[in-house]
């Protein structure tokens, strides 16, 4: 139904391939050659492969979010009852499921009204993985269209999950002042017995919170999380510790601290295992998508289970019923950590020496690091007693362990990293707002006029992985220079995470600096990966509330509005899974950019305007019915910046919408000139594209950006009332 919006979009923003493989290996007529317009032999081009290698991406993120959100739910029947009601604010919200009533149509009131909405999601994967079989679509475009599907079917799926478990586990309901919750190693103290879990599912997480609780154990257990699950612990119970986003998992399990490690499923690394025996610290399994091959103790006594993790007979073990893996988990932490003495594989700075004096300097660390880290010349320096190379790759090493795998000599070396890091830099302590879930109504209300009309310069949304080209410091940088420019900023999953992770030059992260609501110059995290639908959601709702446009089913007219007048740019600078790529796949289809890191090269195409295509950029005028050149606003819908600062002014770039009125252009081409100056040089190149007439003009750059628009032999331009939709236009033309 939504396949000819979809093409409306694909014909202005043509797909540019940058094929990560040259080959089709799908089938077992392969491998076959696709290079130099060569076909498959079952005829498919390098453009259509491209295109179903994205598919299955989406399609694979999708599934995650979906199983996650199946899981979850019939784990809340069952606990709680089918008719459960449905509330994700106290106050303020009406538009409870803003996604759910858009694609589906229907307003649900109880747990069991999620239902039917998951069964279309997981018909629509089923549907969509049948596309990428040997022998099915054909065209790169049609492809796109249904990666634009899978993306719309993810947020879908993920709302469900997160209205579901804030209706239920009391998360923050749509609280602008949630709590601060506390970030970092140097908040975790060693002297406890220490928890740490790992994942997207909260469920045994909530399980082992409920137990200390019921134990009256609160002020002698640590719990300490990795990733999404990290951060729905802290909606949960604010007493609970983010350590870190993914890239965390092995400096923290290394480090020793942890006498339990709990894991349930995503982004789990799937050698936790062998590192969690390194350290002696027992390990549960909690979900039956990551049993990593251990022994299915569910049904058998606790008492029994943490006797063998207390006498290390049994290392690590599948628990899959929550309760009882809570319960093992603190029993076993508490007999554990006395006896366990905190074993680490962190290295001394002598051993550091010795073991860098092997390094033969093959460089294939180098090649391996996904950030081209010069780590043998780091090794080098520290054979020689200089360490402060080796303390310089500590920010930018993501954490991936793949300079490990490649060492011929088999050198630790993420462990050689970490002992060169001094202890002030690794156990820093910072703090992240918990996720407050939904934005509210009232919210909407007053700030949809302003962002339409362009007064606030636009809504820039921070989600994504840690696969950072240079650190998760750049997040909070980008975050704050936003904020101050008074976009309202939103975050999300290990973004969120990153972007608390570093102090102003008065000691404030970020979260302590701009305030919670959504609001310009706010920094509002929504919470955990399922927590994007809200991102999504909000502009959903300047759509329905602010310009009253009806929102049941009505999903072509809905992405129009948001694309042609809301200014919201998405942010995945540390995009790598394949829940990223869905997750990026919903906002293209509502008509919003993504500017992703130079790893989202990746993802094999990018979806760019081409600006000196005229053509491309005609909108129809809704009050006469003329097709009227709009500019290029938005310029791309997937764009890959190279660095922070390239990010930067595309950012402030994309958030152009062609309604924006003379006061709202100005606003937002003082922001991009402003920022190109500062960090690129120079006025841009292209501001007089972005002019429609002198009111669009910033007062304060009049007389260069007059030059500048003289010297492009500059026209006047309409400022229509924009939209894509032939049907929306309101009079036609005698």
């Amino acid at each position: 139904a939504l396949r000819s919006w979809d093409h409306t979009l694909l014909a202005r923003y043509k797909p540019f391939y940058m094929p990560f493989c040259d080959l089709c290996c799908l089938c077992t007529y392969g491998k076959c050659d696709l290079t130099n317009h060569k076909r498959g032999a079952c005829g498919i081009t390098m453009p259509a492969q491209q295109s179903r290698i994205v598919l299955i991406a989406a399609c694979i993120g999708a599934a995650t979010h979906i199983g996650h959100s199946r899981e979850l739910l019939n784990h809340l029947i069952e606990t709680s009852g089918r008719d459960h009601p449905i509330n994700v604010g106290d106050v303020g919200v009406e538009v409870e499921a803003p996604v759910t009533r858009l694609v589906c149509g229907i307003r649900p009131k109880t747990l069991g009204d999620l239902e039917p909405v998951l069964d279309y999601c997981e018909n629509q994967v089923t549907q969509l993985l049948a596309v990428t079989h040997t022998g099915q679509e054909g065209s790169s475009l049609d492809f796109e269209s249904k990666v634009f599907h899978a993306g719309m079917i993810d947020q879908l799926g993920m709302e469900v999950a997160d209205i579901a478990q804030i209706s239920v586990l009391n998360y923050p309901r749509a609280d602008p002042e949630s709590p601060l919750a506390d970030l970092g190693l140097g908040t975790v103290d060693t002297k406890k017995p220490v928890i740490l879990v790992i994942g997207h599912n909260v469920v045994p997480s909530t399980a082992i919170i409920d137990y200390i609780r019921d134990q009256g154990l609160q002020s002698e257990v640590e719990v300490t999380g990795i990733c999404c699950t990290a951060l729905d612990i802290t909606r949960y119970s604010p007493r609970a510790k983010v350590i870190g986003p993914i890239s965390w998992q092995l400096r923290y399990i290394r480090s020793g601290m942890p006498d339990v490690i709990v894991i349930d499923e995503q982004c789990v690394r799937t050698d936790t295992i062998l590192e969690a025996a390194k350290v002696k610290s027992p390990l549960i399994a909690t979900n039956e998508k990551n049993c990593l091959g251990l022994p299915d103790r569910t049904r058998d006594p606790v008492d029994e289970i943490v006797k063998g993790f207390v006498d290390g007979s049994v290392p690590a073990a599948l628990i899959l019923d929550p309760e009882k893996a809570g319960e093992v988990a603190v029993m076993t932490a508490r007999s554990v950590a006395p006896k366990r003495k905190k074993h680490s594989a962190e290295i001394s700075t002598e051993d550091l020496q010795k073991l860098a004096r092997k390094c033969t300097q093959c460089m294939l660390c180098r090649r391996a690091c996904p950030n081209d880290l010069p780590i043998a010349q780091a090794i080098k320096a520290a054979a020689g007693g200089n360490l402060s190379l080796l303390d310089e790759l500590y920010d930018d090493c993501v954490g991936c362990g793949r300079c490990e795998s490649a060492c011929t000599q088999k050198l630790p070396v993420h462990s050689l990293i970490l002992a060169a890091t001094d202890e002030k830099t690794r156990c820093a302590s910072y703090c992240v707002r918990t996720g407050r879930g939904p934005i509210q109504d009232t919210e909407i209300r007053k700030v949809g006029g302003p962002i339409v009309l362009g007064e606030i310069p636009g809504v820039v949304a921070f989600v994504g992985c840690a696969n950072f080209p240079k650190g998760s410091r750049e997040v909070a940088e980008m975050c704050a220079e936003f904020a101050r420019r008074r976009y309202i900023v939103c975050t999300s999953g290990c973004s969120a995470i990153s972007a608390g992770m570093y102090r102003d030059e008065d000691g404030k992260t970020v979260y302590e600096q701009f305030s919670g609501a959504f609001e310009a110059g706010g920094i509002v995290n929504v919470g955990s990966c399922v927590a994007n639908a809200h991102i999504a959601g909000a502009a959903i709702k300047i759509a329905s509330i602010f310009a009253k446009r009806p929102l049941r089913g009505n999903y072509e007219e809905i992405a129009d509005y948001v694309h042609n007048r809301v200014g919201a740019v998405g942010v995945a600078w540390g995009a790598m899974s394949q829940k990223a790529a869905a997750i990026a796949a919903g906002f293209w289809r509502l008509g919003i950019p993504v500017v992703v890191g130079p790893h989202g090269t990746k993802y094999r195409r990018m979806l760019l305007g081409r600006s000196d295509r005229k053509e491309d950029w005609y909108v129809y005028d809704a009050r006469s019915g003329e097709k009227v050149y709009a500019g290029p606003a938005p310029e791309h819908l997937f764009f890959a910046a190279e660095t922070k600062e390239e990010a930067m002014v595309m950012i402030a770039k994309l958030a152009m919408r062609p309604n924006d009125t003379g006061k709202g252009r100005a606003n937002k081409l003082a922001n991009y000139i402003d920022l190109h100056k500062r960090l690129v040089g120079g006025i841009p190149p292209d501001v007089h594209l972005f002019v429609r007439n002198t009111a669009d003009v910033p007062l304060t750059m009049k007389d260069e950006v007059i030059a500048h628009l003289k010297h492009h032999d500059w026209q006047e331009q309409p400022i229509p009332d924009p939209t894509l939709l032939p049907r929306l236009v309101h009079a036609r033309k005698e």
